[in-house]
């Protein structure tokens, strides 16, 4: 495999607790392409386990539906590379459900990395954080939809990444674009 180096990687998309828009605590609604685009930018960086993360049951049963479409329904067969992409993909009540898993399978607890589109303290740039993960240090990265992450998340992180920031003053990316960003710059063989 090109590039191939061994590291350990996760990613979690929260749905709750995110924040809304006028800051309160909500849950978001789990979104077909968010689950098919972070797969596919998973399998192409190399992330380990894409965990989807929502304590709500109808839409669990979703992202069930759908990974068993693409895992061993119709889907499996009409196109294999999105099969692939999906066996990546896991689900989850809560991050402390992603973490425990995590650390069972590593034999230690992740580093917690957020992110965000504001400022957020603990922060420690692209490279460094490459640096870390080059070195193997195992690391779960995690993303909010909505409006951001709910503050008792972001106070569990190791520490957080820089704000993507493009030439305008509008910063409100999609999730999917966000993710596909930021694996890029802490995974991608560029020179």
């Amino acid at each position: 495999m090109k590039g191939a180096r061994e590291r350990s990687v996760d990613i979690a998309l929260i749905h709750h607790p995110v924040l809304g828009k006028k800051g309160e605590i909500i849950g978001s609604a789990v979104t077909n392409l968010d689950l098919h685009d972070i797969a596919r930018i998973s399998r192409t960086y190399g992330i380990n386990r894409y965990y989807i993360v929502t304590p709500y049951k109808d839409q669990q049963e979703l992202v069930h539906e759908i990974i068993e479409h693409w895992q061993t329904g119709h889907g499996s067969t009409y196109n294999p590379a999105r099969k692939e992409a999906f066996s990546r993909v896991r689900l989850a009540d809560s991050l402390e459900a992603v973490i425990e898993k995590s650390a069972a399978r590593l034999g230690r607890t992740p580093v917690l990395v957020t992110t965000s589109a504001k400022y957020q303290d603990k922060s420690v740039s692209y490279l460094d954080s490459r640096k870390r993960i080059d070195t193997g240090e195992s690391t779960l990265l995690v993303f909010g939809t909505a409006h951001g992450l709910a503050p008792e998340i972001t106070e569990l992180a190791d520490y957080t990444l820089p704000s993507i920031e493009g030439w305008t003053d509008y910063n409100h990316l999609s999730v999917r674009s966000a993710v596909a960003i930021i694996c890029d710059r802490l995974l991608g063989d560029w020179k």
